[in-house]
């Protein structure tokens, strides 16, 4: 791969570790979004898609201020937590 993917930042844990973080994967995965591999993109990080809505809701509501906005921004980061955990176990079976 070229373009892009030689900007990115390499993963501090994975460097000095050898241990992938929860968070590896996430800029290749909004790489491959914006190439328009969305399956790769979530193969790569399955919580992309979750913290893109949870993102653009959260600017949606710092505009808009939502009558329930605070406690559907609360389920979606209770959400992505679970997907990021979940995968990341998932990873090292």
């Amino acid at each position: 791969m070229s373009g892009i993917d030689d900007y990115m930042l390499p993963c501090l844990n994975k460097t000095l570790f050898g241990v992938e973080c929860p968070g590896c994967g996430m800029q290749r995965s909004v790489s491959l979004i914006a190439q328009g591999n969305f399956k790769g993109a979530f193969y790569m990080y399955p919580a992309i898609f979750t913290l893109i809505i949870m993102i653009v809701f959260l600017a949606l509501h710092i505009k808009f201020k939502f009558k329930n906005g605070h406690t559907i921004l609360l389920l979606l980061f209770i959400l992505n937590i679970m997907i990021i955990i979940v995968s990341y176990i998932l990873k090292f079976i």
